[in-house]
Parts: C-alpha cells; structure tokens; sequence
C-alpha cells in the first residue's frame, strides 16, 4: 500500500539481559558490556502503517483496531516481563533491539490488515532506536 502513513506509540517496561548461550561468560560480557546484566528499559514501541485515507471517514487505518492489536499481541505479552526468561514468544531469542523489533513486526503483521504494516521502531533510550520494515525493506 502506499499514500499515508500513521505512526501510534505504545510504552512497556521491560528486563532483560543480552547473552548468546553459544558464549562463554567472557566472552559474552566483553561483547554486551553492562548489557550482559540483568536490567530493564521503558521502551517506547512505534508502529507505522501505510494506507490511503478512506472516502468517508478520512482516515487511513482504525486506530481503536491497531490499538487493540498491539495491545493483544505485543504489550499483554511483554509489559513488566522479563524478555530474556519469561516471554515463551521470545525463548532462544537474543534479546538485542534489533531482534525485539524483528519479532513485534512478525507478531503483529497477522493480526492487521494485508500490507498495512510499514515499520516498528523499538526505542530503547534516548541514544538506541532500531526499525523494522520487513524481509522486502531495503
């Protein structure tokens, strides 16, 4: 789709700890830093759809809809968690913002219209943004 497009931003809190299990301990610590760490972020999720403004209502996209989506298939499964240990959704998954931001896109693609989702960005501080916009994006 192409025309428009609406970004809605949605806030978890959320721990983790970055750590490959192929590592050993050093070398996991010397590669994440004080990310190897337990520790947590209050992330601000943005999700962008594409669309063109509908005749009658003027808008692109059902924002109550997206709302709920996101609601049901990110936020309820993420939000005070644990991602590294206690999201089943995200086991065997480095927890870096680059692969959090993969997954919410895979999460979150079926559960909204065909070809209406555009991108999600992970904010995970004022200095990390990663974005996603799918296998085709350049």
């Amino acid at each position: 789709m192409s025309g428009l497009r609406l970004t809605r931003a949605y806030r978890v809190s959320a721990g983790h700890r970055l750590a490959n299990p192929a590592f050993s301990e050093a070398e996991n610590a010397r590669l994440y830093g004080p990310c190897y760490r337990q520790h947590g972020h209050n992330y601000r999720i943005e999700v962008t759809l594409a669309g063109r403004p509908d005749p009658e209502t003027g808008m692109a996209a059902d924002l109550g809809a997206l709302d709920a989506a996101v609601r049901r298939v990110i936020l309820e499964r993420v939000d005070h968690h644990d991602l590294s240990s206690t999201v089943p959704a995200l086991e065997g998954v480095i927890t870096t913002g680059e692969n959090l931001a993969r997954a919410f896109w895979e999460w979150l693609e079926p559960a909204l219209p065909p070809g209406s989702l555009a991108r999600v960005a992970v904010i995970e501080t004022d200095n990390n943004a990663f974005e996603y916009r799918g296998e085709t994006a350049r």
